[in-house]
């Protein structure tokens, strides 16, 4: 991938204007759409992420080089996977039953959320990041390369181009990313995990994600 990505926010929520914002304030390109009229969401993108075009979901997704995907977690199971065919796909939603409820599809213990996420989009290229760092220190905890107080934050999935790209977007933002090198590694970035919700530098990142492994 040339150039600056252009980034496609599905979700207009908590997380997705947070991230809409912070990837225009990085330069990034970035439209945001809900589920339907993107007239709805134009005054949340005009005051929570001014600059970010509000569009319909498939005309959005249609030019974008990456997708977040930011959508409430019980609005996944109705979400069509052929919107997202062939995309590089970031998903940031967590299975939090306590906050969620049980959805059964994400009740098999043998994966990941992300994994599931991907075995339902299986024509879309599924990285892990931003759902392990609230979104309003997403906003608040950006800090410049090379700034002591940087936060690391995981990047997970099984193709390392898609990861190396998302981790592009996530340095960019204001965060040290540490690659993970398979979406089933993005465990350890869920609710329970070792760093979720945990303020590290990389050092203390990756050793976390290392003792959780071994």
């Amino acid at each position: 991938m040339t150039g600056t990505p252009r980034i496609a926010v599905l979700g207009a929520g908590h997380v997705g204007p947070v991230i809409a914002r912070v990837a225009l304030d990085a330069g990034f390109p970035v439209s945001i759409a809900a589920s339907g009229d993107p007239e709805k969401i134009a005054l949340i993108a005009q005051f929570l992420a001014p600059g970010a075009e509000p569009r319909w979901a498939a005309e959005a997704v249609e030019d974008a080089d990456i997708v977040v995907l930011a959508i409430p977690l019980h609005k996944f199971a109705t979400f069509d996977p052929a919107l997202v065919a062939g995309k590089l796909v970031i998903d940031t939603m967590n299975y939090w039953p306590p906050i969620d409820g049980v959805r059964e599809m994400f009740e098999d213990r043998r994966y990941g959320s992300s994994e599931i996420v991907a075995h339902r989009l299986p024509r879309s290229t599924i990285v892990k990041t931003f759902n392990h760092i609230g979104y309003h220190e997403l906003d608040d905890e950006r800090r410049p390369a090379g700034s002591p107080q940087r936060r690391a934050l995981g990047v997970a999935g099984d193709d390392p181009g898609a990861v190396d790209v998302v981790a592009d977007v996530v340095e960019r933002i204001g965060y040290d990313a540490v690659r993970l090198d398979s979406l089933s590694a993005g465990r350890l970035l869920q609710p329970g995990g070792p760093v979720f919700g945990v303020s590290l530098s990389p050092s203390e990142f990756e050793r976390a994600v290392r003792a959780e492994a071994a």
